[in-house]
């Protein structure tokens, strides 16, 4: 189920945020506006789900680096997350070892036929999460199962690490395939599964990269000669006899590599979270991607990204597009009216107006 709106409380520097989500979100703005801190709001999410809370926030430094302008001034951070007829909403407040507890988690179910609604406090000074324990308990498919069944699908992916290190450029885990991960170190697995198993699919992940990397021919996937466990990212160069491997890409080309086999994948997430999507890309390749993640949200999906590209806001309408500001430390979201820049539409696109300065969001 795709977020309907989203609620943030004194959450790094975001002080006090509300928004509806459309299908295309595209959040843009300076450094240092909060961009960052929307999309690790997800991170966040993901870390409760998977009850691995309290090694995320001692990870990142402890209770004061999450809360708006530390300790001394916040004492506890909040979210709420609403989609379909369920709601998950939570606080967390600070601890004296700099770590959180939860001061109430609620579940909240919206009935259609009744039109009333049951919530439920699952909350009781709880380091991590509840909702996996009510999960357990539950008969049937209740609230909770679909609060989980959609939050644990909600993944922030960023593709930008392509260094000679970088997992996705590695051996992976043959079976490493029940998803791809959120910096594509299983690339190379989960392609293979869909060769295998969902061979449509594979084809045309083949052929959409083939438009912006014409001397790609084909994959070649297969387990290693040697460990029957391992599958690497190989490929034929067109008119060549010769196998490359994934150090033979461009950094744009396997960026793009990944972002073609996420949003072309079988079984894509009905919300999805990309960072920076564009970076490093060519303007041909930003077309095809701006291409990708509209025929993806006309398919009733939801995508949330941040840029920093004028190019790649052009492709887009007023309505996409969030614009993110910094004003005495708080960070302030407001989603662009087309009403009101009708006039300037006529002689300009929407990243043209970004860079004139006439939409906010600038330095």
């Amino acid at each position: 189920m795709k977020l309907d709106k989203i609620k943030i409380s004194n959450f790094k520097s975001i002080k006090e945020l509300s928004i509806s989500l459309n299908n295309i979100n595209i959040l843009i703005g300076p450094n240092g506006a909060g961009k960052s801190n929307f999309i690790q709001f997800f991170n966040l999410l993901n870390n409760i789900v998977s009850q691995n809370l309290q090694n995320y926030i001692a990870e990142k430094g402890g209770a004061d680096n999450f809360l708006y302008f530390g300790r001394k001034h916040s004492e506890s951070f909040s979210g709420f997350t609403s989609f379909g007829l369920n709601d998950y909403e939570f606080e967390l407040s600070a601890t004296v070892d700099n770590n959180f507890f939860f001061k109430r988690e609620i579940t909240r179910y919206h009935s259609q036929v009744y039109g009333v609604t049951s919530s439920r406090n699952l909350s009781a000074g709880n380091r991590e999460t509840k909702l996996i324990e009510e999960y357990k308990k539950e008969q049937h498919e209740g609230v909770v199962h679909y609060i989980l069944g959609s939050m644990t699908r909600w993944r922030v992916y960023h593709f930008h690490d392509t260094s000679s290190t970088a997992r996705v450029k590695q051996e992976s885990d043959i079976n490493d395939n029940r998803s791809l991960r959120r910096d594509a170190s299983n690339l190379a697995a989960f392609l293979y599964l869909l060769q295998e198993k969902y061979n449509e699919y594979f084809l045309r992940i083949e052929n959409t990269i083939k438009l912006i990397a014409p001397f790609f021919e084909k994959f070649q996937l297969e387990p290693l000669a040697l460990n029957k466990e391992k599958v690497s990212l190989e490929w034929k160069h067109f008119g060549s006899d010769e196998f490359f491997n994934a150090n033979h890409l461009s950094d744009g080309t396997l960026r793009m590599i990944c972002l073609i086999t996420l949003l072309l994948q079988p079984d894509l997430p009905d919300t999805i979270i990309i960072d920076e999507p564009e970076l490093g890309l060519h303007p041909a390749a930003i077309e095809l991607l701006t291409s990708l993640i509209k025929s993806v949200t006309a398919n009733k999906k939801q995508i949330i990204c941040s840029t920093q590209s004028v190019t790649f806001l052009n492709h887009f309408e007023p309505e996409d597009i969030i614009v993110v500001d910094r004003n005495n430390g708080e960070s302030i979201f407001k989603r662009l009216d087309k009403s009101t820049l009708t006039e300037w539409l006529n002689e300009y696109g929407i990243g043209e107006l970004w860079e004139k300065n006439v939409l906010g969001g600038r330095p």
